[in-house]
């Protein structure tokens, strides 16, 4: 993966507007931490395969990002992007690591079901 390039990213998101695709979302701020440290509130959330179809995307912020895609019902969301990859089956994995590298954030969209 490679840091987030608003131009390139946006491209990409645009490449999967008006289609129905697959989204992987995940987030998550530590979950096991609550192990080493009860007085840590661990939250996250967890999508996959959900099929969508997106009216248009937009990527903002000057980094970490924000992607936000617009469906006719409302709105996917996810912030604190970083790092991102078109993958050799045409994916597009985005990815937010904190500063001390570890995954925050993963939002993905195929046009193929995740594995």
């Amino acid at each position: 993966m490679e840091r987030i390039n608003k131009e390139t990213v946006q491209l990409h998101i645009n490449e999967f507007a008006t289609q129905e695709v697959y989204l992987h979302l995940e987030t998550t701020n530590g979950a096991y931490a609550s192990h080493f440290d009860e007085s840590f509130f661990s939250a996250s959330a967890y999508i996959r395969n959900a099929k969508i179809t997106y009216e248009n995307g937009k990527i903002a912020g000057d980094g970490p990002y924000r992607v936000g895609l617009k469906l006719d019902i409302g709105w996917v969301y996810g912030e604190g992007l970083t790092h991102f990859e078109l993958d050799d089956e045409g994916r597009l994995l985005l990815a937010g690591h904190g500063q001390d590298g570890k995954l925050a954030i993963a939002m993905e969209l195929s046009k193929t079901p995740f594995r």
